[in-house]
């Protein structure tokens, strides 16, 4: 499969094509926030975000940060082969609850235990995810729960045709 086209940054932004592999954990500055059915369930100035080449970054709360009450332990859970195993959460909020919706690495990997419990949030089920008062777009694919923003440009993996990338 033929790399994509790297999709060139302007001025404030970052192409995803820059970050690498393996991933790099970078501290967040800016205000995150994750809203389901009306009620802000995380808010954070004190987050973490992953890079990794091709995917828009993914953003973890420190758990603290997130409402007591909206997260439910599930069974789910998935191997990464930088962060170790995660396990899955569903994510509820005034009536409503969203299997799945959000993760974190209990034991992560050397290099990633910054990030030991924190909460990691798929943008698409959510009523909305912001950085700053950004709206967030999901990334493309069900699989992935990258943040797109202005501030990054792909392409994106996830999209249809990207599974070999």
């Amino acid at each position: 499969m033929t790399r994509p086209r790297r999709v060139e940054p302007g001025p404030g932004q970052e192409s995803v094509w820059d970050y690498p592999r393996p991933p790099r954990l970078e501290v967040v500055p800016e205000r995150l926030r994750v809203v389901l059915n009306g009620v802000t369930v995380a808010e954070t100035t004190s987050a973490y975000r992953v890079l990794e080449t091709s995917h828009p970054p993914v953003y973890y709360f420190p758990r603290g940060d997130v409402r007591p009450d909206a997260l439910v332990a599930g069974e789910q859970t998935s191997y990464c082969e930088w962060k170790g195993r995660a396990r899955f959460f569903a994510v509820r909020a005034a009536g409503r609850e969203v299997p799945g919706a959000a993760w974190a690495f209990p034991t992560p990997s050397p290099g990633f235990g910054d990030i030991a419990g924190a909460i990691a949030f798929y943008p698409a089920p959510m009523d909305a995810c912001f950085v700053d008062d950004e709206a967030v777009t999901p990334q493309p694919g069900s699989f992935y729960g990258g943040w797109i923003t202005s501030r990054v440009v792909g392409p994106f993996k996830g999209e249809p045709g990207t599974h070999g990338w």
